[in-house]
């Protein structure tokens, strides 16, 4: 079961981490949640439902691991589709948001309780629910890191297995490529 997501009775999952695969995953989320932001939270006094209709931002995010996770719905450039993207945004970016923030709290809030239970390493075992939010969060970790490594495409990824050892970006590498595989063997325990 080591570093592999394993299929439990009930339809979760359950992978065995140690310390150090707790602190590399927390630390990244921590950091995803920083880069996507605080949830905009009522003002005291004010209706609840009302930020429920709010409007989000039309235009895409500037910063390019941002504009990776909340990319345009229409990648054509036309005026036309422009527009519809910048409405489409406007409507579901919030919403999108607050989901990314509630995959993130949910894998540091796993982690957590996984290493309050003792020292040293441990089993972490999730609900078939934990277990989405965790497809979620992988999923950004390693958008939002591929970015920053600039991988376009599947094939590139090869070139990143062949960086020496004194690159600068092979720590991140070795992150984005773990974060590859604890997200197949996750996908493949939720497959009937």
């Amino acid at each position: 079961m080591a570093g592999q997501f394993e299929a439990i009775p009930g339809g979760g999952a359950a992978v065995a981490f140690d310390e150090v695969e707790i602190s590399i995953l927390r630390t990244l989320t921590v950091q995803l949640l920083e880069l996507i932001g605080p949830g905009d939270e009522p003002a005291q006094g004010e209706d609840p439902l009302a930020s429920l209709f709010a409007e989000g931002p039309s235009e895409p995010p500037e910063d390019p691991a941002l504009a990776r996770l909340f990319p345009d719905a229409y990648g054509d450039d036309s005026d036309e589709l422009k527009e519809f993207s910048a409405e489409f945004r406007r409507f579901t970016e919030n919403d999108l948001r607050d989901r990314k923030r509630r995959d993130g709290m949910t894998l540091i809030r796993t982690l957590d309780e996984l290493a309050s239970a003792g020292e040293g390493g441990a089993v972490l075992k999730l609900t078939p629910e934990d277990c989405q939010h965790w497809l979620g969060a992988l999923n950004d970790l390693r958008l939002t890191i591929g970015t920053g490594l600039e991988v376009t495409d599947e094939d590139e990824s090869n070139e990143l297995y062949r960086l020496p050892d004194t690159d600068p970006r092979k720590p991140m590498v070795l992150a984005y490529l773990w974060l590859g595989s604890l997200q197949e063997s996750l996908v493949e325990t939720q497959m009937p």
